[in-house]
This record gives structure tokens, C-alpha cells and sequence, in this order.
């Protein structure tokens, strides 16, 4: 069974999508049109602009959305996924691309999210940070030790065994890699990235981008669509946005989604977008299991 997977925020490149703008009419006219949804010509960043440039807010999000959504797209009859997922940002495009939103409003929300969680971001100093080398359990006990009123850091994205990221104040993050360190794990690396995503920090994030998504129609996916916030496959509309709603506060269950889409009978996963970073991590999860593949389109 084909489970085909969308990247989230990280995955950015200069030159990104330009090859399929100038090769698929489909694919020129859906970035046309998102050059008009968004107000300003994203293209020209996404495929001429500096690392510096594509690391706007309003631009990362938007950028790996499109490069996922419309290559996934231009397929056409050979898009025909048993079932889809994504990770954080990459939700949302596996949503659009499964048609549970449209290009538009998967678009529209994507840009609110973004704006959202920058907002947030500036709110308090906080930052995430990427441990390797131990496992889940052990990361979970430090965390909750240090975790405390003012003092915020949670398991934010649980990405294959041995790698689980780490999400709240700078503080409190620096806390628990030197007592990770202490404990065994083999790196505790402090991410350079704004905030602190999937952590309770993104609340003010999640209340905004609530508003939104209760605005915007969903409809019945093609597919199951695996969730971040449960692991588990969702095909009801109210239940898809719920989990949405839940997802920026919410621990990315990344590593038992891939596990779940595998008990479901996944057996080529398919990398929907920029970069071979999900393939990576699917590679290890999936480690032992010759009848699991991992590749990207191209």
C-alpha cells in the first residue's frame, strides 16, 4: 500500500519548485495563484532567494506547503494514496492534497499559521532542541522534572527511535540537555529556530489559528489521513479539524504514525515535497522491515 507523507518547516531550499513552474502549466497557474492569495510574489523567493530570505515566517511555511501540495498534484492519476501524512506544517499539505481543503483555503491557513506562531514566538525567548541517543522514556522523566510553572519544556516531536525534539523556554531547555547529557544521550543540540513549537508556549498561536480553522470548510478526505496529535487515521471532517485545532500545542507522534501507517498495511512511502528528511527518519523507524520503502517523487 502507497502512504504518501509531506515535510514541515526545515525543509526550505533556494530554487525550490522552479523546476516544476516552468515545466507543468498545472503547476504555474496553482503558484500564480498563490502569488495573488498571499499578496506578494512568493515565487521569486522561493526560487531565487537567499537561505536568509526563505527563513521569513510568512515565507517558510507558505513555500514548503506549496512545493509539497503542487508536486503532489502534478501527478495526477498517478496521486492515488491508501493513505497520507504529514509532519507539523506537513498536515496541512497532506490535508489539501487529499482533498479535505481546498488549494485555497489549505493556503489561506498555512499563512495563518505562520503569522500565528511568529507572533507567539515574540511573545517569550524560547527555543527547542533536538536529542539523540536516548530513549523516549528517560527524555520524558527529565523533561517533567524540569518542567514546572515559568519553567516550560515538553517532548514537542517524537521523530524515530533515538531522536526526540524538545520544545519551551530557553531556560528550561538548557536545564534538561545538560541533564540529558548527564543521563546518557549521545547529543543535546539547541535548534536555531524562533520559538517554541508544539509546546504550551504556542496557546496564544492555537487560539488564533482556532478562529480560522472553525472558518474554513473541510471535506472527506480520499484517503485516511494520519494525525500528528494521536498517531491514529482520521477521515471525519470534525475530527480532522479537532485534532488541527490541537496539533501547535501537541507532541508530534511522528515515530508510532509511520508505525501505525505500517500495521495498516504501508508499504512504499512516498515524500511528498523539499528535502529526503522524512524518508530518513521513516528508514529508521521502519529498520529490520525489508518490505518497507522510503523515496521522494523525484
Amino acid at each position: 500500500m502507497k502512504a504518501f507523507v509531506f515535510p514541515g518547516q526545515g525543509a526550505q531550499f533556494s530554487g525550490m519548485g522552479k523546476d516544476l513552474y516552468e515545466n507543468s502549466p498545472l503547476a504555474k497557474s496553482l503558484f500564480e495563484k498563490a502569488n495573488e492569495i498571499l499578496g506578494f510574489r512568493i515565487t521569486d523567493i522561493m526560487f531565487e532567494g537567499t537561505a536568509d530570505e526563505l527563513k521569513q515566517t510568512k515565507v517558510t511555511q507558505p513555500a514548503v506547503f506549496l512545493h509539497s501540495v503542487i508536486s503532489a498534484l502534478c501527478l495526477g492519476d498517478e496521486f492515488k494514496p491508501e493513505m497520507v501524512a504529514g509532519h507539523s506544517l506537513g498536515e496541512l499539505s497532506a490535508l489539501t492534497a487529499a482533498g479535505a481543503l481546498s488549494f485555497e483555503d489549505g493556503l489561506k491557513l498555512v499563512y495563518a499559521r505562520a503569522m500565528a506562531m511568529q507572533k507567539a514566538c515574540e511573545a517569550a525567548p524560547s527555543t527547542m532542541a533536538a536529542i539523540v541517543g536516548l530513549d523516549d522514556e528517560t527524555i520524558e522523566k527529565i523533561c517533567a522534572e524540569v518542567n514546572r510553572e515559568g519553567n516550560v519544556v515538553v517532548c514537542a516531536n517524537y521523530n524515530n527511535p533515538g531522536q526526540l525534539v524538545i520544545s519551551g523556554n530557553v531556560e528550561a531547555v538548557n536545564e534538561a540537555c545538560e541533564k540529558l547529557k548527564a543521563a546518557g544521550a549521545k547529543r543535546a543540540l539547541v535548534l536555531p529556530v524562533g520559538g517554541a513549537f508544539h509546546s504550551p508556549l504556542m496557546q496564544p498561536a492555537k487560539d488564533e489559528l482556532q478562529a480560522a480553522i472553525e472558518k474554513t470548510e473541510f471535506k472527506t478526505p480520499i484517503c485516511p489521513v494520519y494525525q500528528n496529535v494521536d498517531a491514529k487515521a482520521h477521515t471525519d471532517a470534525a475530527e480532522i479539524k479537532e485534532n488541527l485545532i490541537a496539533q501547535l500545542t501537541a507532541s508530534v507522534r511522528w515515530t508510532q504514525e509511520v508505525q501505525n501507517m505500517i500495521a495498516a498495511g504501508a508499504t512504499e512511502f512516498i515524500e511528498c515535497g523539499p528535502g529526503k528528511a522524512l524518508q530518513g527518519m521513516i528508514a529508521k523507524i521502519a529498520k529490520g522491515n525489508d518490505a518497507v520503502s522510503a523515496h521522494g517523487l523525484a
